[in-house]
């Protein structure tokens, strides 16, 4: 029987190294044992898999899956592993920290219902993003921006200064290693270069379902088509104008009592709400694209 000697100091069970709350996910061709040869990487290095969910397209016959997993394992290890599995399935995938705060970078105009919902619910509901700045082409935000402690930056658009203002925004995601774009109701086309550059990383709320009343005034038109019920889109940004995958979409009823002015302030809560599960989901890793659709695991 082994014992301890005196001039040894006790046992602490504490000093072995603490796990850490991982989230992968992945897609690739859909074939057999792709779930076996995850969980069993992730058996290999002390895992403990705490949620799982996996999804097979037969239309584009691509496989989604998502997992939170509990190892003590680091990040070289767990990468190093996954490198030498992915090959064998042709397999695209991201590891992360649950709940680490995604950095993020708000574009806005004038309205403010969207960013302050935003500010608000990183503050006071744990949404995991870290808002690391505000860009206005107005100054219109810069004490909502204020108030919350977060920099705000002027870039004022016109069509002569442009290319100019979008040089210097992506020159301000380098430098503030922003991970993530929200346009919170920023009233302004984005470049197709600028699309391409930040491609995947850029949330837009619509207000309406697309593709339905794009352009100017959408709740006029939607008002002066007698519709039942208005909503909004969160979707990525991509060159095709409101064209990209759709993440959510949510919706209010209405009727004939409603005016314009009461469909406005109804269609400022749907894309307040449907631009918060879009921003919290992409910064939880539950979104994968699967060509122009997207895969949500809730």
């Amino acid at each position: 029987m082994e014992t301890q000697h005196a001039d040894q100091p006790p046992t602490d069970p504490s000093r072995s190294p603490a796990p850490t709350h991982w989230v992968l996910s992945l897609s690739c061709p859909d074939r057999p044992g792709i779930v076996h040869a995850v969980a069993g990487l992730l058996a290999e290095h002390g895992g403990n898999i705490t949620e799982s969910q996996q999804f097979g397209d037969q239309v584009s016959g691509l496989f989604f899956m998502r997992v939170q997993v509990e190892s003590a394992a680091s990040r070289e290890e767990l990468t190093a592993a996954l490198e030498a599995l992915a090959p064998r399935f042709e397999m695209a995938w991201r590891l992360d920290v649950v709940g680490r705060p995604v950095r993020t970078l708000v574009l806005v105009s004038r309205a403010a219902h969207c960013l302050h919902d935003l500010l608000f619910r990183q503050r006071e509901e744990g949404l995991p993003v870290e808002i690391v700045g505000v860009v206005g082409n107005h100054t219109d935000l810069a004490g909502l921006a204020e108030f919350y402690g977060v920099p705000f930056h002027h870039m004022p658009v016109t069509q002569a200064t442009k290319a100019d203002a979008e040089a210097r925004l992506l020159t301000l995601v380098r430098e503030l290693d922003v991970e993530l774009v929200v346009l919170a109701r920023y009233m302004q086309i984005l470049s197709d270069d600028l699309c391409r550059a930040l491609e995947g990383k850029v949330i837009n709320i619509h207000h309406s379902f697309l593709p339905s009343f794009k352009g100017a005034r959408p709740y006029a038109q939607a008002h002066d088509r007698g519709v039942k019920l208005i909503g909004a889109t969160a979707h990525y940004v991509t060159a095709d104008l409101d064209e990209g995958p759709i993440i959510e979409q949510d919706v209010e009823r209405v009727d004939h009592t409603k005016s314009v002015a009461d469909m406005v302030r109804l269609g400022q809560d749907v894309e307040r709400r449907a631009l918060a599960r879009a921003v919290r989901w992409h910064a939880e890793h539950r979104i994968l694209l699967n060509g122009h659709r997207t895969i949500v695991f809730r």
